[in-house]
């Protein structure tokens, strides 16, 4: 019998990568899903996400996070709870649709990873302008991304898992032209 085995969206990739002060790795975010509220209950659905995991519902290009939990604006109407399942009463106020196997989820991180991503990105990266506590849904290259600072030169980048290769591909040779310029 053929035994199987689940592989991260990277495994056959040649990650983690550096490149001058950039740095790429995979991320294990544990379990996604997302939270489309149903008409009218984006409040309900704020409060019974505080009781059951502590943070509410956010609002457009808001990310929030306690000590096992990220709740990501993941676009009109659209909320990603990071880390957890999500408690079973959210039902009642909201779709839920698992989205683990979904995603790849890799950080860029180290000194000029805000110059990479100008490379890829069609909006203004920087911390004056996107900063911990936001998050943005847009281009990266040609693919749909999430982009979430996590840190001082540090990002959370989300794209369909069926476009892994092509991340870490186009990442891959930002990092080198920014790592060119010296």
């Amino acid at each position: 019998m053929v035994e199987l085995s689940s592989l991260s969206p990277c495994s056959e990739l040649a990650l983690p990568i550096s490149r001058g002060q950039a740095q790429l790795h995979e991320v294990d975010l544990g379990p996604l899903a997302s939270l489309a509220p149903y008409k009218d209950q984006q409040k309900a659905l704020s409060e019974v996400l505080k009781k059951a995991h502590g943070l509410g519902y956010p609002a457009p290009n808001e990310v929030l996070v306690n000590d096992a939990v990220r709740i990501l604006w993941f676009g009109r109407d659209m909320a990603l709870i990071v880390g957890v399942r999500p408690d079973p009463k959210l039902h009642a106020m909201a779709a839920i649709t698992d989205q683990s196997d979904a995603w790849v989820a890799v950080e860029l991180s180290g000194k000029g990873s805000v110059d990479v991503l100008a490379r890829l990105v069609p909006v203004d990266m920087r911390a004056s302008v996107l900063h911990q506590g936001s998050t943005v849904r847009t281009l990266l290259g040609h693919m749909s991304a999430s982009i979430t600072p996590t840190g001082n030169d540090t990002y959370l980048i989300l794209v369909f898992r069926s476009m892994a290769e092509t991340l870490v591909h186009e990442l891959q040779e930002a990092m080198e032209a920014v790592a060119a310029r010296g």
